[in-house]
C-alpha cells in the first residue's frame, strides 16, 4: 500500500504499488475488481473491491473501500491498513468493462458503486471518443465519493460528460419513475449500473421505463471466488410447513426458495443486513459473502439465505 486517501468519512482509497514481477498479472481493464483477503472470523475472509483507477491515466492501482456496518473486511481495512502495509490480492477480474472507449455510455451509480464507474469515466475521457452521462445517487453531499474529481472532469470535458447527483437527503430515495425522465434522452446507449441491490433494482426499473432494452443493461455484482458447487435438495421449513426443493448448482438459497413461490424474509440481498438469516439443520453450505454474522451466530447454526450455496447434496434449513 503506497498511500491511503480518505475520500469521505467512511470511504478510503488504497493506492497500491505492485511488485515489478507481478506487473503483467495485475494488468487490468476499466471496470474490473481485485479480490482482497483479510483477517476475519478466526481465519481469513475474501472480499471484492473495484479498481477506481484507470489503466489509461494512473500508474498505480487504486481500490476504494466503503465501511459497511459490522463488515469484517471493510472495517478492518479502514481501521488497520496504513501506507507500507502488504495485502493478499488475487489478480484483476470481472466483465463490467465497455466493449469500446469510443462508445457513448449511460452510467448509474449508487454510493460506493461509483468505483468501477469512475475507472470507466477516466478511461473513456482520456483514451476514447465516447460521451458519458452519469446519474449518481448518495445519502447526502458528504457521502459523495470522488466529488471534487468528478467536478473537475465535468469542467474539463463539458461536451462529453454530464453528471446528475441524486441526494436522498434532499429528494428522498430514488424510485424508477423518478429516474426514468433523467435517463430517457440516453436510451439508445449501453447502460452500466453499479451499487447496492436496492439501487440496482430501482435503476433497472428506471432504465426499462426509459426505453433501454434489457440486453443493453450491464450490472456489476461482486462474488468471491468459490469452489464449484453441486446440485442439491433443500428442505426448507417456513411458517410451520416443510418444503423439499431442487437446488441447482451455483444458485443461492434465497433464489431457490423464492422461485418456489414461497415468501421468506429478506432485504438487502448483499449479505449486509441479516434479514434473510435462517438456521442450518443438516448439510453444508458456503456463504459467497458475509458482512453481518459473527462466530456466535455460526455456532448456533445461522446462515444467510441470500449468500448460501450448497456444499452437500442435501441441505435442511428452518426459519421457525
Amino acid at each position: 500500500v503506497a498511500r491511503v486517501i480518505a475520500e469521505t468519512a467512511d470511504a478510503h482509497s488504497l493506492v497500491l504499488s505492485v511488485p515489478p514481477a507481478l506487473a503483467t498479472a495485475f494488468g487490468y481493464q476499466p471496470g474490473q475488481y481485485l479480490t482482497v483477503r483479510v483477517p476475519g472470523g478466526g481465519g481469513t475472509v475474501a472480499r471484492c473491491y473495484s479498481l477506481s483507477s484507470s489503466p489509461h491515466t494512473d500508474t498505480e492501482l487504486k481500490i476504494t473501500v466503503k465501511r459497511v456496518r459490522d463488515g469484517q473486511a471493510s472495517n478492518w481495512i479502514c481501521d488497520h491498513v496504513k501506507p507500507g502495509a502488504e495485502l493478499d490480492l488475487a489478480p484483476p477480474a470481472g466483465t463490467f468493462t465497455p466493449a469500446s472507449l469510443d462508445d457513448d455510455l449511460l452510467l448509474l451509480a449508487g454510493g460506493s458503486g461509483i468505483t468501477p464507474v469512475m475507472a470507466i469515466i477516466k478511461s473513456v475521457l482520456a483514451h476514447g471518443r465516447g460521451r458519458l452521462a452519469l446519474v449518481y445517487a448518495n445519502r447526502d453531499a458528504g457521502s459523495v465519493i470522488f466529488a471534487e474529481e468528478l467536478a473537475a472532469l465535468r469542467e474539463r470535458h463539458p461536451d462529453r460528460l454530464t453528471v446528475t447527483h441524486w441526494l436522498d437527503h434532499e429528494r428522498g430515495a430514488p424510485r424508477g419513475e423518478d429516474l426514468a425522465p433523467l435517463l430517457r434522452p440516453y436510451a439508445d446507449r449501453e447502460a452500466f449500473v453499479c451499487g447496492p441491490e436496492p439501487f440496482v433494482v430501482v435503476a433497472r426499473h428506471a432504465l426499462e421505463r426509459a426505453g433501454v432494452t434489457p440486453e443493453r443493461i450491464r450490472v456489476e455484482r461482486f462474488n468471491s471466488v468459490l469452489p464449484a458447487t453441486l446440485d442439491a435438495t433443500a428442505e426448507v421449513t417456513l411458517d410451520g410447513q416443510t418444503h423439499r426443493l431442487a437446488w441447482p448448482a451455483g444458485t443461492r438459497l434465497l433464489d431457490v426458495i423464492m422461485s418456489a413461490g414461497l415468501n421468506p424474509p429478506f432485504s438487502c440481498r448483499q449479505g449486509n443486513c441479516g434479514t434473510c438469516a435462517c438456521r442450518l439443520v443438516d448439510g453444508e453450505v458456503e456463504l459467497v459473502r458475509n458482512e453481518v454474522l459473527e462466530e456466535e451466530d455460526f455456532a448456533e447454526g445461522y446462515i444467510l439465505a441470500c449468500q448460501a450455496v450448497a456444499r452437500s447434496d442435501s441441505v435442511a434449513v428452518t426459519y421457525d
